[in-house]
């Protein structure tokens, strides 16, 4: 059975660092802000703003800033500060071990999705795709509110899945997993990809044309992951071409699917980006277009 984190707290301290790509400090401070507006402390990694050509620094500096903030006791929760590029050069020197022993709640997407899915895998902790700190003050704040929402409370809430597309009706039950597209491409194959039998996958995007996101769903398709499945999600394809001819893709290379298919979930590089915990029991209701999480993402 997964682990979880305990639920965070007014006043808790939130740590930040950087596992991809570089960031500048000004990037970063309306998302700060917005979690102190909340009641939450912040602190940034002593690495989190390094520059290493496409890199927020060396691998072992980012790893250092990674382990460090698992041990820290006074760390109850760490945001993921960027993607870009780099979680996957950390994948063999990461102390799972240590992770399992002090977990935390993680957030992060985009290239981070390698990260929560080996993390999930190797350490057994729920993790959350959701905002990074760059970006957690898009939609208004929605998109922090929900976050804080999932990360505070123990309930276990449904979530409303407004504007998507029903291409396949039904309902399902299963552990939610996934994220960026690109990412879990690349982690099959690898010894850090969970299984996804009998999962929620839910997919996003950013920045890839309509052949590359045709090639990557073939892949999935050809490796099985698909047919693995209770039920697929595929959510914002931002700057992919044409959104008609990117929409034609996932509509033809998900046809034939056996299980409840929606698109258009909102989560990912668009303007929403709703949290979801990878690793919670939850049912696709894909005619009413909900998802309810069958259990708590924390512990009280």
């Amino acid at each position: 059975m997964p682990i979880k984190a305990r639920r965070l707290k007014s006043g808790d301290l939130v740590g930040v660092f950087a596992p991809a790509g570089p960031v500048e400090e000004e990037e970063l401070l309306p998302g700060i802000r917005a979690l102190e507006s909340l009641g939450f402390r912040v602190r940034l990694s002593p690495h989190a703003l390094l520059r290493e050509g496409y890199l927020a620094g060396a691998d072992e500096l980012r790893l250092q800033d990674l382990h460090a903030l698992f041990r820290d006791e006074e760390v109850k929760a760490i945001i993921c500060a960027r993607g870009g590029y780099g979680s996957l050069r950390l994948f063999e020197r990461i102390d799972f071990g240590l992770i399992r022993q002090h977990p935390k709640i993680l957030v992060g997407y985009s290239d981070v999705t390698a990260l929560l899915l080996a993390v999930y895998k190797y350490a057994r902790l729920v993790t959350f795709h959701g905002p990074l700190l760059k970006d957690i003050t898009k939609n208004h704040g929605s998109n922090l509110c929900f976050l804080a929402k999932l990360m505070t409370s123990t309930g276990s809430p449904t979530i409303e899945l407004g504007g998507v597309e029903v291409l396949r009706r039904g309902s399902a039950e299963g552990r939610v997993l996934g994220g960026n597209l690109s990412l879990i491409t690349h982690m099959i194959g690898t010894p850090f990809m969970p299984s996804v039998k009998g999962s929620l996958l839910f997919l996003e995007e950013k920045g890839e044309a309509p052949y590359r996101i045709d090639r990557m769903l073939t892949h999935l398709r050809l490796s099985g992951i698909l047919d693995r499945c209770a039920g697929v999600m595929t959510g914002a394809f931002e700057d992919c071409g044409e959104p008609s001819a990117v929409r034609s893709v996932i509509e033809e290379r998900l046809a034939g699917l056996s299980v409840p298919v929606i698109i258009g979930l909102p989560i990912g590089h668009g303007e929403a980006n709703t949290a979801l915990p990878i690793g919670v029991r939850a049912v696709l209701d894909a005619g009413k277009a909900t998802l309810t999480l069958r259990e708590p993402c924390v512990k009280a």
